[in-house]
């Protein structure tokens, strides 16, 4: 199987542009939206107009197919080869919007998390009803979200303890998730559930519940270390009784493990978006860190600390790179509709560990100047950004045995 990495012209020129954007609107207010705890609805509405008007939609500019309908999603595997992919794009976009502000990403109006779920196993009737919630955004911004984790299971997802129960022509839930990106805001979450705990993956049922929803309600919002401007919120369901019509795929569909392979067909979609914008936050405090470095030190002086910090330089931006190339394929798989499990956990670890990497060799390169000085503050919030990363989406260790699973099929655990 032959994998083209070249971008075509039309997203070429969206990288540059998305780039331009970053780096001279973006990036001058992320520090202010970082302390205010939120990006203003008047921006996010300005932004996404403005992506429309140059062509992109909003699946192309965000993380996750932000925005994107049903009739978008459901673009034939074809067409997305001629355009250069969907998923490609998308992640060329994460990347680049991600040196700007990888919070923005994540507080884009759209389905968000909960849009690959919907597009991946509602039926025709669900993916209308859910997506077209989108389609006019005039009277104002909504979002959609995606509610798997809760105290006791995150990395563990077959360890899911919200209930629920059919009763007549609804379904009643209870149970908390937590740290849900858009939540609180949300018109809908996508929230799996479990009929019996003891049933594993095979008890796993997902469903649509919508705000309002008699027994939903939103707990805490998160005072986090990093992304401070993404909103994170605690959800919590006591009776929560949701029709039977918001059973994402209904019925029939959970004959089979099919609630557990809708969760992880979510994520083999989502990794690669994740790695790449990791690879945007280590990549801008890479770049940072060469600008900081040319403007102080002459490199080419046979100065033994000189050459250590060039070396240094050189393997991180070797090692963002090659986690480029990871996410590059693993959306490129993802475009043709090719099983990208492994693929996807590659990205998604080495995206992570790399930029982590980077963002600390940046923080030492630059020294105290570069941890408290006025206009290197940026470094300090991409340091607090990026931790995240290598935790939310599946940890790096849960990526290794994801990617053990399916180089040795025959293994159980370690």
């Amino acid at each position: 199987m032959t994998i083209e990495f070249t971008l075509t012209k039309r997203q070429e020129e969206l990288r540059s542009a998305i780039g331009s954007l970053a780096r001279n609107v973006i990036r001058p207010q992320s520090l202010g939206w970082d302390r205010a705890h939120g990006i203003p609805e008047e921006f996010l509405l300005r932004f996404t107009q403005m992506a429309a008007s140059m062509g992109g939609t909003a699946g192309a500019w965000g993380v996750q197919g932000l925005g994107a309908t049903g009739e978008e999603a459901s673009e034939s595997a074809e067409k997305k080869k001629k355009s250069g992919g969907a998923m490609v794009s998308t992640v060329v976009a994460a990347e680049e919007l991600a040196t700007g502000d990888p919070a923005l990403l994540l507080c884009l109006p759209g389905p968000g998390l909960g849009g690959p779920p919907v597009r991946g196993s509602g039926t025709p009737e669900q993916r209308e009803r859910f997506f077209s919630v989108f389609k006019d955004m005039s009277a104002g911004l909504k979002w959609g979200a995606y509610a798997l984790t809760e105290p006791g299971a995150g990395s563990d997802v077959a360890g899911i303890r919200t209930s629920c129960r059919k009763e007549g022509r609804e379904w009643v839930l209870n149970g908390r998730k937590c740290y849900i990106t858009n939540g609180a805001r949300a018109s809908w979450n996508v929230v799996f559930a479990t009929i019996d705990p003891s049933l594993g993956r095979a008890g796993h049922r997902a469903f649509v519940v919508e705000k309002g929803t008699p027994g939903f309600s939103v707990g805490k919002i998160e005072d986090k270390m990093g992304l401070r401007a993404s909103e994170t919120a605690e959800l919590v369901l006591e009776d929560c009784r949701v029709p039977e019509e918001n059973l994402l795929g209904g019925e029939e569909k959970y004959q089979t493990k099919e609630g557990f392979l809708t969760a992880m067909k979510t994520f083999d979609n989502t990794r690669p978006l994740v790695a790449a914008m990791a690879i945007g936050i280590g990549r801008a405090a890479y770049e940072h860190a060469v600008d900081f470095v040319k403007e102080r030190y002459v490199l080419s002086r046979p100065i033994p600390r000189y050459a250590a910090i060039a070396e240094r330089l050189a393997r991180v931006g070797r090692d963002l790179a090659a986690a480029r190339i990871l996410t590059l394929r693993a959306a490129w798989l993802a475009d043709r509709e090719i099983a990208n499990a492994k693929e996807a956990s590659m990205a998604k670890a080495a995206g992570g560990q790399a930029a982590i990497k980077a963002c600390m060799e940046a923080i030492e390169i630059c020294g105290a100047h570069g941890a408290v000085a006025e206009d290197q503050q940026l470094l300090e919030k991409w340091f607090r950004d990026i931790k995240v990363y290598d935790i939310f989406e599946g940890t790096g260790q849960i990526q290794r045995i994801v990617i053990s699973k399916r180089l040795m099929p025959d293994l159980r655990s370690f």
